[in-house]
């Protein structure tokens, strides 16, 4: 009965989720590297799919290289558990006005073992689970400022 109660509320207030499924018109550009092609394709899959240069508004990202920095050393001196952090800012447009700008970052510990081919595998997922916690902060974002622009211009945000 409860839950009857707050989807009633919540319908008369005009709330309506921010990703209610619907598909936002926003051109990523190429962001350079492994890291920029998988964030954009990340971005691409939040707002619906890709779209064209022509699309109502345009995401410029400059993402920075992956920084690790060690977490965790052994008696001997060598570290066993690592930290990789990476940051990302933006730039959201439509036309020639700036909708938003921003810096976001993201950071995911990792373990870090004697094994190449393992500690490779551990760095490498750690950056990809990064890349995906940038995409949502940054998609969170930019559909944020979209909505706000949407209804109601410069004076909703």
């Amino acid at each position: 009965m409860k839950k009857i109660l707050i989807f009633l509320f919540l319908g008369a207030c005009g709330f309506s989720p921010m990703f209610s499924g619907h598909s936002t018109d926003v051109y990523v550009p190429p962001i350079s590297g492994i890291n920029g092609i998988e964030l954009r394709n990340a971005l691409n899959a939040k707002f619906g799919g890709a779209r064209d240069p022509n699309a109502m508004y345009k995401l410029t990202i400059n993402l920075a290289e992956p920084v690790t920095t060690y977490k965790a050393l052994q008696n001997t001196g060598d570290a066993s558990w690592r930290e990789v952090q990476v940051a990302a800012s933006y730039t959201l447009s439509t036309g020639d006005e700036t909708l938003a700008t921003g810096y976001e970052t993201a950071s995911e510990s990792y373990a870090f073992v004697r094994y190449l081919v393992a500690a490779n595998a551990s760095y490498n997922n750690a950056v990809a689970n990064t890349i995906n916690v940038l995409a949502d902060k940054i998609s969170a974002r930019v559909i944020a400022e979209i909505n706000a622009y949407d209804h109601g211009g410069k004076d909703a945000r």
